[in-house]
């Protein structure tokens, strides 16, 4: 007789374990989404992110709104082409950290280009080439960008 009673045990404690169990495994249904959830299929579109400033790597690279107004006269539709060309070159001074002819490129450290961008240390294409000739490491220089070609136009040593 015991172990009809064991079993009978055993029979109501699976039944009881089963009941319990259908109990709890009811289906996760998740709330649904609406349109301010980023995966909705109508949600809005996320703004567009501004423009890295500490990824720039070339004066280009940073947009500069002082320069763009620099460039546009005031109550005046265009400007003429002298007036054009000197509003499109930015001088600045600075320590020649490394030449690069193979690239065409001269690295320098520069101070404040006011209006332009901020000290820094940074790679600039020159044109013409020849222009790596006249300084070495070391020199202290001063150098006009062209803002249109991207590039250091004139490059003047200076004396220390």
């Amino acid at each position: 007789m015991p172990s009809q009673s064991l079993s009978r045990v055993l029979r109501v404690l699976v039944v009881l374990s089963f009941v319990a169990c259908t109990g709890c495994a009811a289906a996760y249904i998740p709330p649904p989404l609406t349109t301010q959830h980023p995966a909705h299929p109508e949600a809005m579109a996320a703004p567009a992110l501004p423009p890295s400033t500490t990824l720039a790597y070339r004066p280009s690279d940073n947009p500069s709104p002082q320069a763009a107004a620099a460039r546009a006269p005031h109550g005046r539709q265009s400007a003429s082409p002298s007036e054009q060309k000197s509003s499109q070159t930015i001088v600045g001074e600075g320590k020649v950290i490394s030449l690069e002819p193979s690239s065409e490129e001269l690295v320098v450290k520069h101070g404040d280009i006011q209006g332009f961008m901020g000290p820094m240390t940074m790679g600039y294409k020159v044109t013409p080439p020849s222009l790596l000739n006249r300084v070495n490491v070391g020199d202290t220089v001063r150098f006009t960008i062209d803002t249109q070609q991207k590039a250091i136009v004139t490059l003047e040593k200076l004396q220390p």
